[in-house]
């Protein structure tokens, strides 16, 4: 069962102030927990994300109220949206997306076995606090601040929240590693893992692209994308602002066969994507395969001017190496034409290193209630840092490009 955590609409206390070791600021702050998004507005949510250097559109109201009215990412899902908002007068000054969470799905910073270990010893694991964008492991600012007085003001409030509620542990997940050390100084554990990011250096086309990795991927690369093709197979690229409704139920038809293709349930419904597809067409791109004239297979790519997320990809006929093509290849055509930097291809993924990709350290800051289990994940993650080190050194010696970038 999920809790509430208490009502802080009050102005904010000086005893938070005297937990972050700081003076109490001289101007008036009040600390306010919303369930919905409504409740702040999208020209005061909007205007602070502008005021952030490390936001991205899946911080966008758009995107996030687009999860919690779908039905998507709520309290029925498990995903009870409990925002933290700082306001000084009238002015939305902070912000922190926050949801009590009553299981571990959808989150891609695993912590399966934390909850195993509580249950084990006769222990309430959930419901826990988390901070993350639903269902997508893209790094972005969690505590969204016009100024660094503001940050710590709401860094302040998520502390007396975690610490006066019954909640077992809060979990920050992909923030700006800036953003986990400031956690960090707050009491958190950090945690780091692995992406795999392609960059783009100003190349001319794909094959100008092609020529800079090795021999062998170079070849593989040429490979891959000849089998598609011979198997009569050609895309078409749909801007946002271009979509359809019908190009929007194909995508999620193929969106749940991929789902259903690994036995689980998918977390986005049609409602949601047609949401975002009419509230922010412009960060939008659907990526469609057809064979003789019909669609086989489609994938969804978010983008800002600097940055493409690789997201949701599935298809309803099976061709070898299709996948590649539509969910890799195809956005990389798209971001050498429209001159985007990087294309993070998500969660995890070895093998995109052999298209280019290259491993970046992602973070993420915990912390527990009960002290023994803090000790004891406190170590845990001494080691397992200490190896993600060692895998990422391992992973640049063997860089896929003919020479360093």
């Amino acid at each position: 069962m999920t809790r509430t955590v208490q009502d802080c609409s009050a102005p904010l206390p000086q005893r938070l102030a005297q937990r972050m070791n700081q003076p109490t600021p001289a101007l008036s702050y009040r600390t306010q927990i919303v369930s919905s998004l409504a409740e702040i507005g999208q020209t005061a949510w909007d205007g602070l994300l502008s005021c952030e250097a490390e936001a991205n559109p899946f911080l966008s109201y758009a995107f996030l109220h687009a999860l919690h009215e779908s039905g998507s990412a709520c309290a029925r899902t498990g995903w009870q949206p409990q925002y933290v908002a700082v306001w000084r007068q009238d002015t939305l000054v902070a912000a922190l997306p926050l949801y009590a969470k009553s299981h571990s799905y959808g989150e891609y910073v695993f912590d399966w076995a934390w909850a195993d270990a509580y249950e084990r010893h006769g222990l309430d694991y959930y419901p826990k606090l988390l901070s993350a964008i639903p269902f997508t492991p893209v790094t972005g600012s969690r505590l969204l601040a016009r100024d660094e007085e503001a940050r710590q003001i709401l860094i302040a409030a998520l502390v007396a929240i975690q610490t006066e509620n019954p909640f077992s542990s809060t979990h920050v997940l992909y923030p700006p590693q800036a953003q986990a050390e400031l956690l960090r100084d707050a009491g958190f554990l950090l945690r780091s893992g692995v992406q795999f990011h392609w960059l783009n250096a100003g190349y001319r086309d794909f094959e100008q692209f092609l020529e800079t990795l090795e021999r062998k991927k170079r070849k593989n690369i040429r490979a891959e994308r000849r089998k598609v093709q011979e198997a009569g197979v050609r895309f078409r690229w749909i801007e946002g602002q271009e979509a359809s409704e019908a190009d929007w139920a194909f995508f999620k038809r193929c969106y749940d066969h991929t789902y259903a293709a690994h036995h689980s349930q998918p977390y986005l419904n049609l409602d949601f994507f047609l949401r975002i597809g009419a509230t922010m067409p412009q960060h939008l791109l659907l990526v469609v395969a057809e064979r003789n004239g019909k669609p086989i297979a489609s994938s969804l790519v978010v983008h800002d001017e600097r940055t493409l997320y690789g997201r949701y990809w599935g298809a309803i006929a099976h061709i070898d190496c299709l996948h590649f093509e539509t969910a890799y290849y195809q956005p990389l055509e798209y971001c050498i034409a429209r001159s985007i930097a990087c294309f993070e291809g998500g969660a995890q993924g070895e093998h995109k290193m052999a298209r280019g990709f290259l491993p970046q350290q992602t973070w993420s800051a915990h912390w527990l209630a009960h002290p023994a289990f803090a000790d004891a994940i406190e170590h845990f993650l001494q080691r397992e840092t200490r190896g993600i080190t060692a895998y990422i050194d391992e992973l640049n010696e063997h860089n896929p490009f003919r020479s360093k970038m």
